[in-house]
């Protein structure tokens, strides 16, 4: 394989905001569903950055997404309430959302907001770490947007990678963020995978005889595994409770493959919770605690092969780093999907 193409982040982010404006999005939208996009990049989710760009047009030209949505509360209590997307960019809908949540916490302490009617709207991660510059917890759950997880035993595909992130400030150090799916990898990564022409690692997926699936290309023939055996299966399906059935969104066999399906409304269901630090403790207090607590992980005595223990979201803060100086890589195959989009919408490709 040849070295991918490195490319400065905001060079992405303005073939982004072109490409999306080029298909109807209103420009602050544009601007805003853009500059998420592109931070997902950065911090190194390469399956939920501008790889899905192609993927998004293809959905607004199928008329598969709203480019002029009304997102409004439906529900509201206190500390509680649920947004309705109105088939909008779920970047849009889950910033409203984080923003709403914010608010509430400010005066509740708590606050959780539901949203349907939604989309997919990037890694997890982008939007737990909302309420962080308002000394707040954040926690953010979703329904995947395609089924690749059946039931532990089971075959038939019935959930999905139904993610979780938990962001928490600290003083010193970085915040920890917890970014993970109740699956052993992200389908992102599948995809990412086939593009580039890698192989997967045995114990991402399994075909429908139990055999590992190494081959990106096959991924039809089988299923993504949950994390820890039956405990991810149960993760997932309560996720898939909390931020689509409460909710009034899709859920199990409701659920859109938007892989497959560009015109369907996916009514994806998402969840966020904000939590002001300053309703359960001193906010300073409890920052020198969260560093306390990681340099406890970081002094550990390590096994034979760890140069260093890793508390999450440090990798993703030094992969942050590393490509605000270099650029984000940008591997052939994705280049030349872009320069087809550029060339299809009359935008200027960002390589």
């Amino acid at each position: 394989m040849s070295a991918p193409l490195r490319v400065p982040a905001e060079r992405l982010e303005r073939f982004t905001r072109e490409c999306l404006e080029a298909v109807g999005l209103q420009g602050d939208d544009a601007a805003r569903v853009a500059a998420l996009m592109a931070d997902a990049d950065v911090n190194g989710s390469d399956g939920h950055g501008i790889f899905r760009l192609p993927q998004y047009v293809e959905r607004i030209l199928n008329g598969g997404i709203n480019v002029t949505p009304d997102i409004k509360l439906i529900r509201e209590s206190p500390s509680a309430c649920l947004v309705d997307g109105d088939n909008a960019m779920g970047h849009l809908v889950m910033s409203y959302a984080a923003s709403v949540a914010v608010d509430k916490a400010r005066t509740a302490g708590v606050a959780w907001v539901g949203a349907r009617n939604s989309n997919h709207a990037g890694p997890a991660a982008l939007y737990a770490k909302m309420p962080l510059a308002h000394d707040m917890i954040g926690l953010y759950i979703a329904v995947g947007n395609a089924n690749h997880l059946p039931p532990w035993g089971g075959i038939d595909m019935l959930l999905s990678t139904n993610p979780i992130a938990v962001a928490v400030p600290a003083q010193e150090h970085p915040p920890i963020v917890l970014d993970m799916a109740t699956t052993v990898a992200a389908y992102g990564k599948v995809k990412t995978a086939a593009q580039r022409g890698q192989t997967m690692p045995e114990g991402w997926m399994i075909d429908r005889q139990g055999q590992p699936l190494t081959d990106p290309t096959r991924a039809d023939e089988g299923f993504l595994l949950p994390i820890g055996g039956a405990k991810g299966y149960g993760l997932a399906l309560i996720f898939g409770l909390l931020a689509g059935t409460l909710n009034g969104a899709a859920f199990g066999k409701d659920v859109i493959d938007f892989n497959a399906d560009s015109v369907t409304p996916t009514n994806t269901g998402q969840l966020i919770v904000a939590i002001s630090i300053a309703a359960f403790a001193d906010v300073a207090t409890f920052k020198r605690g969260v560093d306390a607590a990681i340099d406890q992980m970081h002094g550990s005595e390590r096994l034979p092969g760890f140069d260093s223990i890793l508390v999450p979201g440090e990798r993703s803060h030094a992969v942050r780093a590393e490509r605000e100086a270099l650029g984000v890589p940008v591997h052939a195959g994705l280049l030349s999907a872009l320069q087809r989009l550029g060339s299809q919408l009359g935008v200027a490709p960002p390589g």
